[in-house]
């Protein structure tokens, strides 16, 4: 018998406190997402290396041999592709946790779970697909003579689970406003439409700088933007000639101070993206 002491208003529990909590149910629902995505599919989790290959050769063929930016670009297919793999975790991280709550509705409704369980899910099966880019761009690396430093391999981690932060607060708060405005999906499909040229994915980041000028510092703010100019430090750089570094050089302050501002924004967006999801959670089960 559960005394009404133990029992918990929705909006009212402790946040993503009960997903860690409750994380044995968190690694039911990331199966669960990974066996319903590959429902019926042939390849199954083969996508997640045809998908972003067919990306890379798209971008590449346009970018790099029609307008011929891998001329000025060394190694421009691992510049390319290590940008790639980094902002597919954040687009399908996000755009699936916006979806998360509504696609989760039967379930919502009939028991209660902590609901930041379905956007942390999410995130987490993202980050099962972005594994296998993941060996495929290190497979690349390696062929082209990549020998990077153990500091390098530290830092990417930081970057990683910074944008992971990232698209979880951004999830969060998507989630919940899809729940009531279903318009947020629509919002959140331009956003990811603008967020690979608004990093430097395709292009160099030196390109930003001399059209920006002083208000270049504007464009490092975005913590996307940190975290691909890191995976360009520890995938890219290392493949270079010391003859080709000079053509490639680093942003400036990119780990003493880009990487604790972006990390730090990260976090601001998480913990607003907590806010408004405890806020608007206590009437998901009406409203769906």
């Amino acid at each position: 018998m559960v005394s009404s002491e133990e029992l918990i208003k929705p909006g009212h529990g402790r946040g993503l406190l009960d997903v860690y909590a409750n994380r044995f149910l968190l690694k039911l629902l990331v199966r669960k997402e990974i066996k319903i995505r590959y429902r019926g599919s042939a390849l199954g989790l083969l996508w997640s290396y045809v998908k972003p290959l067919m990306q890379f050769l798209i971008y590449f063929v346009a970018l790099g041999i029609f307008l011929n930016l891998q001329h000025g670009t060394p190694n421009y297919a691992i510049y390319l592709f290590s940008g790639i793999v980094f902002v597919n975790f954040f687009t399908e991280a996000l755009g699936n946790a916006t979806r998360s709550i509504v696609d989760n509705r039967d379930l919502i409704r009939k028991i209660y779970l902590p609901r930041e369980l379905f956007p942390v899910a999410t995130v987490w099966v993202s980050a099962a697909h972005f594994l296998p880019q993941a060996a495929v761009l290190v497979g690349a690396c390696l062929i082209a003579g990549w020998a990077p430093s153990v500091v390098q391999f530290l830092v990417v981690i930081l970057a990683f689970v910074m944008v992971a932060i990232l698209a979880t607060g951004l999830g969060l708060m998507f989630g919940a406003a899809n729940v009531y405005f279903r318009d947020s999906e629509n919002i959140v499909d331009m956003i990811l439409m603008i967020v690979t040229w608004a990093s430097p994915v395709l292009y160099l980041w030196t390109m930003v700088e001399r059209v920006m000028g002083p208000w270049y510092w504007i464009y490092q703010l975005n913590p996307l933007t940190v975290g691909v100019e890191i995976f360009h430090w520890v995938f890219w750089y290392p493949t270079l000639k010391p003859d080709q570094i000079p053509l490639a050089p680093l942003p400036p302050d990119l780990v003493t101070f880009w990487l604790p501002v972006a990390f730090g924004i990260s976090l601001l967006v998480l913990f607003l993206g907590q806010l408004v999801f405890r806020k608007l959670a206590i009437h998901f089960a009406q409203e769906l």
